[in-house]
This record gives C-alpha cells, structure tokens and sequence, in this order.
C-alpha cells in the first residue's frame, strides 16, 4: 500500500507535468463546452419552446456532464499515447507498482478536471444560470460530476491500452462525442420516439444530467422516465460504480501484463 501511494503520487505528478508541458490542449478542451454553451445556449434555445435563459439553465449540467464524459476520450489518448511509444513497457521492467500507472493518471485527470469546470460555471452564470440548491446539494452534485468523471476516464484508459494506437484513439475518442446527443444532455427526451427515449434514458449521461438539474435546483425530479432517471443520484452512483468496477481492473491488468 505505501508503494501504492508513493509511485501513485510520482505519477499523479507526471500526468499534471504533461498538462503543462502542453497547454494548449488543455486550453482547448476547456474552450470547447464553454462554446457549445454560447452558440447551444443562444441558437438552440430559440428553437426549443423554452425561453433563451430557461434552456440555458437546462444545459449548462448537461454541459458538465459532457465534459466529464470526455473522460473516455482524454484517458484513451493518454493511454494509447504512452503505450504506443514505449512508455508503459519501461515502466513494466522499473520497480514501479503496476496499480500506480493507471491511478495515476486517473487522479491526475480528476484535478485536471476540477480546475477546468470553473470556467464553464463562471460562464453559466454570466448567460443566466442559477444554482437554487442547498450547499449539501451542489456539493452532492459535484461529487457525482467528478465520480462520474472518474469512471469515464478508467474506461478510456482500459480502451487506449487495448488499442496501444494513437491514430485508433483519437478515431475512437472522436465518436465518444454522440454519446451526449443519445442523451437528455442538450434536448428534452420527452417527445423522442419510443426506442430511442428509451435508449437516451438509459444512458448513464442522462441519469447524472438529471441528477446535477435536481441537485442544482433546475429542475423538478421527472416523473414516468426509466429507473435511472426517475431515481437519478441512485442511477448515477449505480452507473459510476458499475463502470469503475469493470474497467479498472481490465485496465490495471492490461497495464501490468501487456495484454493487447
């Protein structure tokens, strides 16, 4: 357990260097859903029958969780990244916990992500959003934002080892970005067809997305949705637990032995 943490924190440490060593990544990914507010937030709005501010109180926790759900696409470049060039086989033959690596990196995108989520706030408040909740309520809601995001960063991690491909990755990554849409992230699921209500529903973004609008006081809890979304802070534990259960030991075990 001491190696755990000793070699967890060294790596914890290197993840955060890479961020600074390329800030304009970073830049980027912070820019985009901040985007994605201003032009879903003033073009969108108008077109849905709900008034401009309205809409941008429902998306801007539909925002957060996209973001957090870009876990799988941040993790599995990383992964792939150091995989592909040999990183990760050095770290196999030096006496470095296996375990560490992954947690590491994981750790590291949790504060990366922390950080990264107070601009989109601070814009959110500037365009019209609200937070009606109690203090115990929107900490519960950035919990599950940040548990959520842990559990998407171990499935990109899981998938960039198994692809050990930066090209596969960033392919991959990039079609991560239809998951919000089959999703009540930016649009209501209530006049969706029949299926496809029922996959947006079962989505785990919709499930934490509905959870951060109770949360935030944003909206009322839904009634007539699937389990996850009628019960949405148990839906999104259940989901984040599932996830983090199956993916990280597929990941710490790619990581130790190599597996392809």
């Amino acid at each position: 357990m001491t190696a755990l943490v000793y070699d967890g924190t060294a790596m914890v440490g290197r993840q955060l260097r890479r961020v600074r060593n390329n800030p304009g990544l970073a830049i980027l990914t912070q820019l985009m859903p901040i985007n994605m507010l201003l032009f879903f937030g003033y073009v969108f709005g108008s077109a849905l029958a709900m008034p401009g501010r309205e809409y941008r109180s429902f998306l801007v926790p539909g925002l957060l969780v996209a973001t957090a759900a870009g876990g799988i696409m941040t993790g599995m470049f990383q992964a792939a990244q150091d995989s592909h060039r040999g990183v990760m086989d050095r770290f196999r033959t030096m006496p470095v916990s296996r375990t560490a690596v992954p947690v590491g990196q994981a750790a590291a995108d949790l504060v990366v992500t922390a950080a990264g989520t107070v601009p989109l706030l601070l814009v959110g408040l500037a365009v019209g959003w609200r937070v009606q909740g109690s203090v115990p309520e929107v900490l519960g809601a950035v919990g599950l934002l940040l548990l959520f995001r842990l559990a998407c960063t171990w499935i990109g991690i899981f998938l960039g080892l198994l692809t050990r491909s930066e090209d596969a990755a960033g392919q991959l990554g990039a079609a991560t970005f239809v998951l919000p849409l089959l999703s009540n992230a930016y649009i209501p699921t209530d006049n969706l067809a029949g299926w496809l209500r029922t996959v947006a529903e079962w989505n785990p973004i919709s499930a934490v997305t509905t959870a951060l609008r109770v949360l935030f006081g944003n909206a009322p809890l839904p009634h007539g949705a699937a389990w996850p979304v009628a019960h949405p802070v148990a839906g999104s534990l259940a989901w984040s637990a599932a996830l983090i259960a199956v993916f990280a030991p597929l990941a710490v075990r790619h990581c130790a032995r190599g597996e392809r």
